[in-house]
């Protein structure tokens, strides 16, 4: 029996495919048109994976028998499994390449493996257990097969299995270690790019005043050009040609095309920019001024002043990019942030060193709220306070400054305690997208260098994530969820990452943050709640019913509402609250439907008294005084807490319900209902004076 050897690249289907045998009567209707001997297995059988004979005639062929077929088809079987070795051999052979430690398998072993080369004579026949057939030049014999041989020929079949599962075994396990060392290959040389860029990013020097040439304008993008390389991602480019403005373009490298080609943003408009102009590499980010000097001053993202005051007169300016502390440096305080506004110090306590988020629709007062925290948290700070207008109104950042003038936060001719950083809603993405981390930046070094407790306001957190989701479409990456850019986790987490607490000082971050459309599961304000230490909710409804600040108390949340960082009563006292209102939600749907009187006496006594702690929770602003016509108010922590432990005792059930709208402390509420009672007295005495009057006329 010959055995040859399949071509170079064995086919899979030759070591997956098993040895097709003719049915009985067609290896009949075969033998005796001499069209089909036994044994032979050529090359084209092999690579096939079917058992193809020669066509050599075969005269006076007696027909097999079923037992006989049966030897045969075992022959053929074993047949197979020399096949299969030899395949697996030459598999090895071929994935064996120089790189390997290992050596190629030997002559010999392939030999004692495969049996690759029998007799060609046949065995003899033993009992005239199989008839002899006439020989052919084109035959390699013909198998005569006895018990002992069947015998030994299921030891030498399972013994063949075994070896050619270890052998293949042994080509995987030299294949899977040729791939580990490429891998490793390609990591190492990874590694040692990364190394590389790292050194070119920290010598700027090396690209600093290259030039370069527009390629490409399609709005706020800009391609450019450089004969000699592009900069790194993230230096910053200027367009010396005049284009009619004050101040140079200044473009940000965020793609590299090729080796030559760079997109850019540009951080203000594309107005009049024009193929061909000419770039100049600045040799670093953008950078911003830092320091004392910048304390009431306004800026925009390139820290370039705005307000009409003169030159900063800086000594220092920082890289708008920067990493985030490392977790050794961190530091986590549990402290309240008093803000003197009832709802928020009650229901959700604002921690120092925290990020707080402001989460509201349009027009439902998150501005607002922002402003009167400036107002009351930030005059009696101590340290340093710096506000980032993002993709807000600029009426609101003019009535901001003139607000921080008049409070003396910002003092034109003595010390200022606060830095205002706009990228207004007229600015292009690029702008809107960095001017986040310019204010940052500059909170940063009065945390890092000089120590402080720096509060760091941020009015609108969503129209960063809407710049960057418009800067994403325009550099071409597939959107992902309701449009957003697919790289939005990341951008907002390595911005928020960098506002928190380390060993030398800390930022307190309060971020108003839009939802589109009331839907508080829209991509954007979703991934920024896992970021904040306390969420602030404002309600549509709430403030349809009047009630100012519109919070929706049932939807906050803080991470320091636990007893082991405040108050104990202050713990007790929030959480009856809670289930007071909750317990009101629930019966306003038979209030509803069957009315006030069918409810029980305590649920009676519950439905009043939650209808007074909701409205006491509404309270006049100092900085809304010129819309509303009321006198703000400023509540003690202490003040708080104990006015609604006393609406829970029963302590002002006698007051009536209009008494604890829109005020203060419960002072205030006790002025206002002394009020409120004098003037029902009043109007009384008046309506009895009318009466008599009409009495005596009729008389």
């Amino acid at each position: 029996m010959l055995i040859c050897f399949p071509p170079p690249l064995p086919s899979l289907r030759a070591v997956h495919h098993r040895p097709r045998i003719p049915s009985d009567s067609c290896h009949r209707a075969q033998i005796a048109a001499g069209t089909r001997g036994y044994g032979d297995i050529d090359a084209g059988g092999v690579s096939t994976g079917l058992l193809h004979c020669t066509s050599a005639p075969v005269r006076n062929a007696p027909a097999m028998s079923r037992a006989n077929m049966h030897r045969m088809y075992m022959v053929s079987a074993w047949t197979s499994v020399s096949v299969h070795l030899q395949l697996a051999t030459r598999l090895l052979h071929h994935w064996t390449d120089p790189f390997l430690s290992s050596s190629p398998l030997s002559d010999s072993h392939i030999h004692e493996l495969g049996h690759a080369r029998t007799s060609t004579r046949p065995l003899p026949p033993e009992g005239n257990t199989l008839p002899l057939y006439p020989y052919s030049s084109r035959f390699s014999g013909i198998v005569s097969a006895s018990k002992t041989v069947q015998l030994r020929f299921h030891i030498l079949n399972n013994t063949a299995y075994a070896r050619a599962t270890n052998l293949i075994r042994t080509m995987l396990s030299r294949v899977q270690s040729a791939m580990i060392r490429r891998a490793v290959g390609v990591r190492a040389a990874s590694s040692s790019s990364s190394a590389a860029a790292a050194a070119a990013a920290a010598k700027p020097a090396e690209h600093k005043g290259r030039v370069g040439y527009v390629s490409q304008v399609i709005g706020a993008v800009v391609d450019v050009h450089f004969s000699e390389g592009v900069p790194p991602v993230l230096t910053a480019l200027d367009v010396t040609e005049d284009l009619g403005r004050d101040e140079p373009l200044t473009l940000e490298i965020v793609q590299h095309l090729d080796a030559n080609t760079g997109r850019c943003i540009a951080m203000q408009t594309t107005d009049l920019l024009k193929l061909k102009s000419k770039v100049v590499s600045t040799g670093g980010n953008i950078s911003v001024p830092v320091g004392r000097e910048t304390l009431g001053r306004i800026f925009n993202v390139l820290g370039d002043a705005i307000d009409q005051r003169g030159p900063v007169g800086e000594k220092m300016r920082m890289a708008i990019h920067a990493e985030a502390p490392k977790l050794a440096d961190q530091a986590a305080e549990d402290t309240i942030l008093t803000t003197g506004i009832k709802v928020i110090d009650l229901i959700l306590p604002y921690c120092k060193g925290g990020k707080i988020g402001l989460f509201g629709g349009a027009g439902v007062g998150k501005t607002v709220i922002i402003m009167e925290l400036i107002n009351n948290v930030a005059k009696g700070h101590g340290g340093f306070s710096v506000f980032a207008g993002v993709g807000e109104r600029t009426r609101e950042g003019t009535d901001l400054y003139l607000e921080m003038m008049q409070s003396k936060v910002i003092d034109l001719k003595g010390d200022s305690k606060c830095v205002l950083v706009y990228g207004q809603m007229n600015e292009p993405p690029g702008a809107r997208a960095r001017v986040a981390q310019s204010a940052l930046t500059m909170a940063e070094y009065f945390r890092d260098v000089e120590g402080q407790n720096v509060l760091l306001f941020i009015d609108n957190i969503f129209r960063f994530t809407q710049a960057n989701s418009e800067v994403s479409a325009l550099l071409g990456r597939i959107p992902a969820a309701v449009g957003y850019q697919p790289t939005l986790a990341e951008d907002l987490g390595m911005l928020q990452e960098r506002i928190t607490s380390t060993t030398k000082g800390s930022i307190t971050s309060v971020q108003a943050v839009y939802v589109p459309a009331d839907d508080i599961t829209d991509p954007a304000p979703a991934t920024t709640f896992s970021h904040l230490d306390a969420t602030t909710v404002l309600d549509r409804a709430v403030a349809e019913s009047g009630i100012y600040p519109a919070v929706n108390p049932l939807e906050c949340a803080s991470r320091i509402m636990d007893p082991d960082v405040i108050d104990v009563n202050h713990y007790n006292v929030a959480q009856d609250i809670v289930q007071m209102l909750t317990k009101y939600k629930e019966l306003q749907d038979i209030i509803a439907v069957l009315g006030i009187d069918e409810l029980s006496e305590e649920d009676k006594v519950v439905v009043d008294r939650a209808r007074k702690v909701t409205r006491f929770l509404s309270q006049p602003f100092q900085v809304a005084e010129v819309f509303t016509g009321m006198t703000g108010h400023y509540v003690q922590l202490n003040d708080t807490v104990e006015s609604f432990s006393g609406l829970l005792m029963g302590s002002y059930d006698q007051i009536p319900e209009m008494a604890f709208y829109m005020v203060g402390g419960i002072n205030s509420v006790l002025e206002k209902a002394k009020a409120m009672a004098e003037e029902a007295a009043a109007m009384e005495k008046q309506r009895r004076a009318r009466q008599a009057a009409n009495a005596s006329d009729s008389q």
